[in-house]
C-alpha cells in the first residue's frame, strides 16, 4: 500500500511539481494552506508532511507548533519547504521539530531520495519502538510473575492468613489512589512507580518464610520469646530481598518491596520495630501498609481471636491516629470506609 504524503504550499506551481514528482510512488495530497491541511488531518493521517514556511494566515512554523502540540499528529515527520537558505530559519525549524529542509525550486531526484530516506528511518523507528514496547511488556509480565510467585509462597506458609496478601495489596491501591486525588504527599508519591508499588505490596510479609512453622502457625497466643522471633520477619525479609537483588540485579523492581518489608511495623510515635523510626522518617510504603495490614488483621478471624467488625476496626485505627498511624493517611482511610467494607464482603 502506498504511503501518504501531504504537500502544503500556497504556490500552485510548487504543488503541481511535487505531485508530478511523487505520484508514481506515493499517494499525494496537495493542499494550498495549513488550514486545509488540518481539515484533512481529521480524516487522513499522512506518513509525512512537506510543509511550506511562508504562507498567509498560518505560516509553516505556526502550523508545526500546532501539529506537535496535538498527540494525534505529533509523531508525523515534517519536512520544511523553503526558498531561503538561512541558518537562523533552519535552527528554529529543527527546534520546533522539523526533520529536514528542502530548498525550492526542488530537484525531483533530491526530493524523492530525501523523502524515501526519512520514511525508511521513520518506519525503522516505529518498528524498533514496537519491539521495545513488546520487550518492556514481556519484562513487566516477568516481574509480576516473580512477585506473584513469592506472594503465593508467603500465603502457603502462613495457614492463618488466607487472602491477606491480596487484600492488603488492594487496600494499598485504594489508599494510594485516594492520596493522589487529594494531593497528599505529592513529592513522595511522584517518585514512585505506582504499578510496581502496588504489586510489591504483596511481598510485605516475605520474611515469614524464615519463621518456623511452630511459631508461624501456632494456634494460640505467642509467648514473649516467640513474639520476639516473629518480629524478626521484617529484618529477615530485608535480607531475603537483598539476596534476590544481588542475584538478579533488579534493584528498581524490589525497592518498594524492601520498603514495605522493613517498615510496615514501624509506628508514627517511634515505638514500632525493627528500627524505631518516627513520623516522616518512616517510608511512605510503610505508613500506608501499616494501616492496610492492621485493618485486615483486625477484621480477620484467627485461632486466638474472633474477627472485629469493620466498625470496630475503623474505630481502633482512628483512635491510634497520630500514635501508631500517620494521621493524614488515617483521614483518607476513614473517608473510604465504604470501599474498604466492599472488599471484605466480596
Amino acid at each position: 500500500m502506498k504511503k501518504t504524503i501531504f504537500v502544503v504550499d500556497d504556490n500552485s506551481t510548487n504543488l503541481l511539481a511535487a505531485n508530478e514528482a511523487l505520484e508514481k510512488q506515493y499517494r499525494v495530497m496537495t493542499l494550498p494552506s495549513a488550514a486545509k491541511m488540518f481539515a484533512f488531518l481529521e480524516k487522513i493521517k499522512p506518513d509525512l508532511i512537506l510543509l511550506d514556511i511562508e504562507m498567509p494566515e498560518i505560516d509553516g512554523f505556526e502550523a508545526l507548533k500546532q501539529l506537535k502540540s496535538n498527540n494525534s499528529y505529533a509523531d508525523i515527520p515534517v519536512v520544511f519547504l523553503t526558498s531561503h537558505s538561512d541558518t537562523e530559519i533552519e535552527v528554529k525549524g529543527f527546534q520546533l521539530g522539523a526533520i529536514d529542509f528542502i530548498t525550492k525550486p526542488f530537484s525531483e531526484p533530491v526530493l524523492i531520495n530525501r523523502i524515501k530516506t526519512h520514511l525508511n528511518v521513520d518506519m525503522l523507528i516505529h518498528e524498533r519502538t514496537a519491539q521495545l514496547q513488546a520487550k518492556t511488556e514481556e519484562l513487566q509480565r516477568l516481574h509480576h510473575s516473580m512477585i506473584f510467585g513469592f506472594a503465593d509462597m508467603i500465603e502457603s506458609r502462613d495457614e492463618k492468613t488466607g487472602g491477606h496478601v491480596e487484600r492488603t495489596a488492594t487496600y494499598v491501591k485504594l489508599l494510594i489512589n485516594a492520596m493522589i486525588a487529594r494531593q497528599l504527599y505529592p513529592d513522595e508519591i511522584k517518585e514512585l512507580d505506582l504499578e510496581l508499588l502496588i504489586s510489591s505490596a504483596r511481598l510485605h510479609d516475605i520474611g515469614k518464610i524464615a519463621i518456623s512453622d511452630a511459631i508461624l502457625n501456632k494456634p494460640g497466643k505467642l509467648t514473649d520469646e516467640e513474639y520476639a522471633i516473629m518480629k524478626t520477619h521484617t529484618t529477615e525479609g530485608e535480607r531475603i530481598i537483598e539476596r534476590i537483588v544481588s542475584r538478579t540485579g533488579e534493584v528498581e523492581l524490589f525497592n518498594n518491596a524492601k520498603m514495605f518489608v522493613s517498615s510496615h511495623h514501624e509506628r508514627w510515635d517511634g515505638n514500632g520495630y525493627p528500627y524505631g523510626l518516627k513520623g516522616m522518617e518512616i517510608p511512605i510504603q510503610g505508613r500506608i501498609m501499616a494501616i492496610a495490614d492492621v485493618y485486615d488483621a483486625l477484621i480477620s478471624e484467627r485461632p486466638y481471636k474472633k474477627a472485629f467488625t469493620t466498625e470496630e476496626a475503623f474505630n481502633i485505627i482512628k483512635t491510634d491516629s497520630g500514635t501508631h498511624f500517620d494521621p493524614a493517611i488515617v483521614d483518607v482511610f476513614c473517608d473510604m470506609r465504604e470501599q474498604f467494607e466492599t472488599i471484605i464482603s466480596q
